[in-house]
């Protein structure tokens, strides 16, 4: 008997901290229940039979509502109620989230002689994000091995190393600290932060966008991202450059970031 009801995110994830509100028809509260840690709600008083409204609220979530039948038993099952986050954007469930550095790329790309692009990858770095309850509140925190540049050409590389620009001897990590997150859009986020390169701290914020979860084949849940951020090489004081002919330079001025990442739930990664 009483009601039966589960609240999930569009992900298929328990929302546990849920709140279950039922009303008669005339608007009178009959019923209040919370979520229990896999989103379910059970009650076991009967309630009498007839139409009730059914209204499901949690923090950080557009409400829910819908119309639920009490038969004769005492009983209704009002289904499962799905709740967007609140600006019709979805992240992972809140908790810890490890970045795997096996399935993840960190990407620069530099105009080069005005025509063409050099692409190049750190294959150095790791992190941790850490999505809030009060998703604003979100934080990630990464570290780049500097000297782990590689654009696939070894001289190229060993330039980019040297004091004319990454500096590594000097400056041997790149670090970014996100201190927050807000909505940009429909399935998009913009993450606010800090970049420490070359020795100088500025702040950069991050074009995030969420692609998903789903389980991994070691018996663990992934979540995928993509970011993108664009940086002017003298806010963090790398202005070697060389000019091949009058207006045009060898390398542009700005470098445009691309970040594909997975994460797994929890503090660790799993073991190979």
């Amino acid at each position: 008997m009483g009601l039966r009801a589960q609240v999930r995110t569009r992900d298929g994830w328990a929302v546990q901290h849920a709140v279950v509100t039922v009303t008669d028809m005339t608007g009178t509260q009959v019923l209040r229940a919370d979520a229990d840690g896999e989103g379910s709600v059970r009650t076991d008083a009967p309630l009498p039979a007839g139409p009730y409204t059914v209204v499901v609220t949690a923090a950080g979530y557009a409400p829910a509502a819908s119309t639920a039948l009490v038969t004769a038993s005492g009983r209704a099952n009002a289904g499962t109620f799905v709740l967007a986050r609140q600006g019709g954007v979805e992240l992972p469930p809140p908790g810890p989230w490890t970045i795997d550095p096996a399935h993840s790329s960190v990407a620069a790309v530099a105009q080069h002689l005005g025509i063409s692009s050099v692409h190049g990858r750190f294959t150095g770095f790791g992190g941790r994000i850490e999505i809030a309850e009060d998703l604003a509140k979100s934080r990630v925190d990464a570290v780049i091995t500097a000297a782990s540049i590689d654009t696939g050409n070894g001289m190229r590389d060993g330039h980019l190393k040297s004091p004319d620009f990454l500096d590594v001897e000097r400056f041997p990590e790149i670090t970014y600290a996100g201190t927050g997150i807000t909505p940009a859009g429909p399935d998009r986020w913009t993450v606010h932060g800090e970049l420490a390169l070359h020795g100088i701290a500025r702040p950069v914020e991050l074009d995030l966008s969420y692609l998903g979860t789903g389980p991994d084949p070691w018996g663990g849940v992934r979540a995928a991202f993509r970011a993108t951020a664009e940086l002017r090489r003298e806010d963090f004081a790398i202005n070697y450059n060389q000019v091949v002919q009058a207006g045009i330079s060898a390398i542009g001025a700005t470098l445009r970031v691309e970040l594909d990442i997975q994460a797994v739930q929890g503090e660790q990664l799993p073991q190979a």
